[in-house]
């Protein structure tokens, strides 16, 4: 680095950052718009961005009640994937990989996609019987997506232990060469500072509190900074979407449980790939040499951002049988995301019941993955008030007909 470079790091860290251009405004609430987003996370700021770059509009509010990235898209793993069981998610996770390969070209800004793969490992007949049906389903759709033997896997997981005793051997893995990681905060600013200068407000720290209506319809939100009158309102937001739409006399079928995550000390580099054991535990390793380290939800519902002390014991514990080496390892941080569940696994994004309430909800712990692929399609239901093919599958109308998805392949305690 330069003395000029240090030099001015050190100036505008004294100042404040007050010379540093800012990457997007900070608007005034107006008192209307024409299409109110609810969430400043990845999936609101996509949604806002394909409104405008698609579709022209640019009369749009994106509101949140923290900061920009602030919820479950600065509170996750980051894992990207395409692997899933049932046709839709395959799809739409499938088009979101090509879209992740494209994002930081398209935004202008460097999202840090980083594709390295995921290895599962198999432990049980019950889950071997379903890898070898989704790897099937799987080549059907042109979802690369192989299985492997336990010494195939340990070829790309080194520090994968295979001898001695275990509680539960490792039957078999799969490898899943597409999948990779982003940086989370990156895609935020990304489609953020897009979709900023594409003329969308985007107004932080300002809690909606009620979603109002005229009879049958939207007329508004109710927010902590004063009523915005706005025709069309579509909630992208995560844990809180059942209390809001409850707010418009709207009932979903979600509950909302935390969902915890764990970082240790930064290592030297030892694992290229992302690595699952379904149910048990996930891990990658970061660019800076930390581990990040998953499992599954936490078994009672709860809006809290910390989880069960339980729960982290029994990811640590399948950790280490799994990888000895990783015994003494120290974990820096601990945190959890409040994620909301649909019982059959699958999101909802669909329009409501009330005319101009559109709904963004339900993704659990496959929210991050879907950011762009979701938020576009979000993006043309909210514009046309027409679902594409991507979403016709994830309407809300699916619990009322009796036809749930039950997508076996989503990370939560119902593996």
């Amino acid at each position: 680095m330069s003395a000029y470079s240090i030099f001015a790091l050190a100036r505008n860290a004294l100042s404040g950052h007050r010379n540093w251009p800012r990457a997007w405004r900070s608007p005034a609430l107006c008192g209307s718009y024409d299409i109110a987003i609810v969430g400043a996370g990845g999936h609101g700021l996509a949604t806002a961005y394909y409104l405008a770059r698609r579709h022209g509009l640019r009369n749009i509010l994106v509101v949140d009640k923290g900061w920009i990235g602030g919820g479950n898209t600065g509170r996750n793993t980051v894992t990207i994937r395409a692997n899933y069981l049932r046709e839709p998610s395959i799809r739409l996770h499938a088009e979101g990989l090509r879209m992740w390969r494209e994002m930081s070209g398209e935004l202008g800004f460097n999202a840090m996609f980083s594709e390295r793969g995921q290895i599962d490992l198999i432990q049980t007949w019950a889950k071997l019987r379903d890898v070898k049906r989704r790897q099937s389903i799987l080549h059907l759709a042109g979802v690369p997506f192989d299985i492997l033997t336990p010494r195939e896997a340990q070829a790309h997981v080194p520090i994968l232990d295979l001898d001695g005793p275990k509680r539960l051997p490792i039957l078999a893995a799969t490898w899943h060469p597409t999948a990779g990681v982003a940086r989370h905060d990156a895609v935020a600013w990304g489609y953020a500072r897009a979709a900023d200068a594409l003329g969308i407000d985007i107004v932080q720290n300002c809690e909606v509190t009620a979603i109002r209506r005229q009879g049958g319809r939207v007329a508004g939100i109710e927010t902590t900074q004063g009523f915005v009158a706005v025709p069309k309102v579509a909630l992208a937001v995560s844990a809180h979407a059942s209390v809001l739409a409850q707010t418009a006399d709207v009932r979903l079928p979600i509950e909302t449980v935390p969902l915890q995550a764990f970082v240790s000390a930064p290592l030297k580099p030892m694992l290229s790939c992302i690595v699952n054991c379904p149910g048990a535990v996930y891990l990658s390793q970061s660019d800076k040499g930390e581990l990040v380290i998953g499992g599954g939800s936490d078994p009672v519902p709860s809006y809290v951002q910390r989880g069960e002390f339980a729960v982290l014991e029994r990811v640590v514990s399948n950790l280490v049988e799994l990888f000895p080496v990783l015994s003494r390892v120290g974990l820096l941080r601990q945190w959890a995301g409040a994620i909301d569940l649909c019982h059959d696994t699958s999101p909802i994004v669909s329009k409501s019941p009330v005319e101009g309430l559109y709904l963004n909800v339900g993704w659990g712990s496959g929210g991050f993955k879907a950011i762009p692929a979701g938020g576009a399609a979000f993006a043309d239901l909210v514009a046309t008030d027409a679902p594409s093919a991507a979403i016709e599958a994830f309407a809300l109308a699916r619990f009322e007909r009796g036809r749930p998805l039950y997508e076996t392949a989503g990370a939560s305690n119902r593996d």
